[in-house]
């Protein structure tokens, strides 16, 4: 019996037996890796494209990313259950602080927040300088107010109540939003203020995250909220047309947001504690006289020390992004970074060891 069970055994050479050997010793390589990320609701539908063909080009590798908001990205990204994170805010002195292996900050993509409104028949809304930040502090609370009026001739609106549509969340977008509205309206700043999350009028209705702000300002005649161009051109939602610092009035757009971003300038330092360049910068209040008001930059935050194997699809990941990843940006709303940032990016990233 002992012999037939013997004869029954597989065969196997010495170089099979090796093979094995090695395959059970043999450490998990860059190609058997999922990274996860969490963050920004803001580049998510881009960046959802950015992971999905970046795991298909790199074989064996798998990039899931949840978009929760700039503040809770922030947040996994402190408490280390993510291996990267995204935010339109980057991160303040005193977050970046908090992680031990330290961090790299890296601007990936660009875009336009844009005020989405639902007023049936008005194809066209004009908002001046001074009045869209009072609507945000709740101070215009019809749409048929004369300061509206007077900027929309021939356009008939209507005797309704504005409902404002705000983030619920702790949000980059409501960061960009609330420093542009700071920037341009003192009392907006001492009244509403200016982060991630404010004190925003009792009165206005709250959604999480992007694509709830999106689908509750569709959902409600007499909405606006403030939104990322890409969730209002995925939903056909109407844009006001802004009045910028020039004076003038500018729709959303490529061209506009490119002139936007054409006055930003990176500092030579480096964060706080570190020898990673500090690739913050803000553009509160842009100058050009084509340039659309409200763009930003929106960043990826990497562990500056980490797994050699993660580093190194980590900072291939970032790659794409630069090449792949840009040319993808502007069909779906996003503004390319400029080569001059783009070269500063690929520096930075290779800190990400």
């Amino acid at each position: 019996m002992c012999r037939g069970l013997f004869v029954r055994k597989p065969f196997l050479t010495s170089a099979m037996i090796v093979l094995l050997g090695a395959a059970s010793i043999a450490p998990a390589s860059a190609q058997d890796l999922r990274l996860t990320g969490s963050g920004a609701s803001f580049p998510f539908p881009l960046y959802s494209s950015w992971f999905k063909d970046f795991g298909k080009q790199t074989q064996g590798v798998t990039v899931d990313y949840q978009a929760k908001g700039s503040g809770a990205g922030i947040q996994d990204f402190t408490n280390n259950t993510v291996d990267f994170a995204a935010s339109d805010a980057a991160m303040s002195d005193e977050e970046i602080a908090k992680i031990k292996q330290g961090v790299v900050l890296l601007p990936m993509t660009a875009g336009e927040i844009v005020l989405s409104y639902n007023l049936e028949g008005v194809k066209e809304l004009k908002l001046p300088r001074e009045v869209y930040p009072d609507i945000f502090a709740g101070k215009i609370t019809q749409w048929n107010d004369p300061k509206i009026a007077a900027a929309n001739p021939g356009v008939k609106l209507p005797d309704q109540k504005i409902t404002v549509v705000a983030r619920s969340d702790s949000s980059g977008t409501t960061f960009v939003f609330t420093g542009h509205l700071s920037a341009i309206n003192a009392a907006f700043k001492s009244s509403v203020g200016h982060g991630t999350t404010v004190q925003w009028p009792t009165s206005f209705v709250k959604a999480p995250k992007n694509d709830g702000v999106t689908a509750t300002i569709k959902q409600t005649p007499g909405a606006i909220g403030y939104i990322e161009y890409t969730y209002a051109i995925a939903t056909k939602q109407p844009m006001a047309v802004l009045q910028n610092k020039a004076g003038q009035y500018i729709a959303p757009g490529d061209e506009a947001g490119k002139a936007a971003l054409a006055g930003a300038e990176f500092t030579t330092k480096t964060l706080p504690g570190s020898d990673a360049p500090d690739l913050r910068v803000w553009l509160f209040d842009p100058a050009g006289a084509q340039a659309y008001p409200i763009a930003t930059f929106t960043w990826m935050l990497f562990y500056k020390d980490q797994d050699d194997a993660k580093a190194k699809v980590l900072r291939e990941l970032v790659e794409y992004g630069l090449t792949k990843g840009q040319a993808m940006a502007p069909k779906m709303g996003y503004i390319p970074l400029p080569e001059s940032v783009v070269a500063q990016v690929r520096k930075a990233a290779a800190l990400i060891q």
